[in-house]
């Protein structure tokens, strides 16, 4: 009979998801090994929609987290809160979800537990950061990897990096990514578009992910559909916004958290643009995966690893364009949509990243 553990999991704003890719993966895993008889803490950010001290049977704790009142520099002080609970607890292994704002603290981290740290994307490549702060992340990188028992990475481009930079051991464990069961086709009218008329791209505004280049892309296509960009609100953002308000055919909307319509929207999606060039493994590009969408991504090792040849490539807008201007087969749609479905199902399913991480524990704690 297994051991029960008993596991705390930082890094997140808190669970249930209304942020992000790990606030996700803490939702759906977290609630899968409470299955498997573990007990599992989610540490939450203090402003939380959600209030309530437990979510399925995981125990959520709620911790001072001032970012929305002084910027980005409130992550640290809310994982300093973070940590600083954790020594108080009698958890086996904490799981770190990031290194960010967390490895700052790897001091305090608790000796009396094992620390495995899920090393998300090579945050020091993002260039939407100033040279000082891509400086200031290689060094959080290194302090994660070399206070953590266990590095987790879930690209294969990620893991190749922590292997020839670090003797802290790796694993690989995928992120994973649910399957619909069905899909509306009347959601895409709520957006002004009709069903596989518009092109669709989900993403943070950041510059390395590339959306100013899908925009120029949709101008010089011919002929034009729509393109709806779901995105979050940032200073970078408003200013593509302004740059390209007289453009009717590109549709910015906001950050949009209602799982089944957007699944819906990237079920009817012509093409899913992907611009994504740093970082692991993107929840955003398995969900359009997941959804059978016809993806036109960002040609780099991170985007190669997770979809093979069910995609077509782009390094530039024209490269871009020309995909665009390209008539879609019914047997190039349904080929792709059931290769990528059968890559989720076998690579990128919740129940077994859950296993993985469950012997991944009982691994450093050499059970």
């Amino acid at each position: 009979m297994k051991n029960k553990l008993k596991i705390g999991i930082i890094g997140t704003r808190g669970i249930p998801n209304n942020y992000g890719g790990f606030e996700a993966f803490a939702e759906q895993v977290s609630q899968r090994l409470v299955t498997l008889g573990h007990e599992v803490t989610v540490y939450c950010s203090h402003d939380q929609q959600y209030r309530q001290k437990t979510l399925n049977g995981v125990h959520l704790v709620y911790c001072y987290n001032p970012e929305s009142r002084i910027g980005s520099a409130g992550q640290f002080i809310y994982d300093l809160n973070c940590n600083l609970h954790t020594l108080k607890q009698r958890f086996d292994v904490i799981l770190h979800l990031g290194y960010t704002s967390d490895s700052v603290w790897t001091r305090i981290w608790s000796r009396n537990a094992r620390h495995l740290t899920n090393m998300d994307g090579m945050e020091w490549m993002r260039s939407k950061y100033a040279p000082a702060i891509r400086a200031f992340l290689k060094w959080a990188e290194k302090w994660a990897a070399r206070r953590s028992n266990l590095l987790i990475a879930d690209s294969m481009g990620i893991l190749e990096h922590l292997q020839l930079n670090y003797s802290t051991p790796v694993c690989f464990i995928s992120y994973g990514a649910a399957i619909p069961d069905s899909f509306d086709a009347a959601v895409p009218e709520n957006y002004g578009v009709q069903p596989y008329q518009y092109d669709l791209l989900i993403a943070r505004m950041e510059p390395e992910n590339n959306i100013e280049m899908a925009v120029e892309a949709k101008l010089g296509e011919k002929p034009e559909f729509p393109l709806l960009v779901f995105s979050n609100e940032t200073a970078y953002g408003k200013q593509l916004q302004l740059r390209y308000q007289r453009e009717p055919m590109i549709l910015f909307q906001g950050a949009n958290y209602q799982v089944e319509a957007m699944n819906s929207l990237r079920h009817f999606s012509r093409y899913y643009i992907h611009g994504h060039s740093a970082g692991g493994t993107n929840p955003s590009l398995l969900e359009a995966m997941a959804c059978g969408s016809v993806i036109l991504a960002h040609d780099n090792i991170f985007n190669r690893s997770v979809l093979g040849v069910n995609c077509g490539y782009f390094r530039d807008a024209e490269q871009l364009t020309g995909l665009l201007n390209q008539p879609i087969s019914q047997e190039y749609k349904h080929r792709t949509g059931e290769n990528n479905l059968h890559i989720i199902r076998t690579h990128h399913n919740w129940e077994f990243i859950t296993q993985e991480y469950e012997s991944a524990f009982y691994q450093v704690l050499g059970y």
